[in-house]
C-alpha cells in the first residue's frame, strides 16, 4: 500500500470518526461508516447534529463518503476503529462496541492492511482485546499480514478551540 491507493474507512462517526473523516478526506479517498442510518442520511445532507463539523467543513470534504453498508468498507486498506467505549453501571468500560467493531473489521482484512484504535481504552486493551479478535476473524498474522496501531483520543466534544486540526499528537 501506499499514499497514492490509500482508502481509508473510519468507523464510527461519533465526536472522534466525523472530524477525521473529514480531514483525512481533504485529501485521500475515504469512507465514513456509521451504522446509524439517519446519521448517514443527515451527514449526506451537508448536516452534523452534534455540532462538531460545520457545514463548511463537511462540503470541504470532498473524497468523503458516507455509508452503513459493509460492502463499502470493503474496499478500504487502512481503518480506523472511533467508536465509543461507555461505562457500564459498575463503571467499567463497555468494550462490547469496540469487540464488534474488531470483528466486523478482522472479516474484511486483507495482507498489508493497517487498523488504528482511536476509541478510548485502558492500557493494553489493543493487544490483549482487538488484536485476537482482528487475527481470529481474518485468519492473519498481526505484524505480518496487517498492522495495528493506537492513537490516543484527544478530542473534547463541543471545544471549538481545541478542534482535532488543533491538537498535536506527534511532533518532530
Amino acid at each position: 500500500m501506499t499514499l497514492n491507493n490509500l482508502k481509508i474507512g473510519i468507523i464510527g462517526l461519533g465526536y472522534v470518526g466525523l472530524p477525521l473523516a473529514v480531514e483525512f478526506s481533504k485529501y485521500y479517498s475515504t469512507i465514513g461508516f456509521d451504522l446509524n442510518q439517519q446519521r448517514i442520511q443527515q451527514l449526506k445532507a451537508g448536516e452534523d447534529k452534534t455540532c462538531e463539523v460545520s457545514a463548511d467543513d463537511l462540503k470541504q470534504a470532498q473524497y468523503l463518503d458516507y455509508s452503513h453498508d459493509l460492502k463499502d468498507l470493503a474496499e478500504c486498506n487502512f481503518y480506523i476503529i472511533a467508536v465509543p467505549t461507555p461505562l457500564d453501571k459498575h463503571k467499567n468500560p463497555d468494550l462490547t462496541l469496540l469487540e464488534k467493531a474488531s470483528a466486523t473489521v478482522g472479516k474484511l482484512l486483507s495482507p498489508n492492511n493497517y487498523v488504528v484504535y482511536e476509541s478510548t481504552v485502558y492500557p493494553g486493551a489493543t493487544e490483549e482485546i482487538c488484536l485476537p479478535i482482528l487475527e481470529r476473524e481474518s485468519q492473519l498474522k498481526f505484524n505480518q499480514d496487517f498492522f495495528v496501531g493506537y492513537s490516543p483520543e484527544r478530542i473534547n466534544p463541543g471545544d471549538k478551540d481545541h478542534r482535532l486540526i488543533d491538537i498535536v499528537k506527534v511532533r518532530n
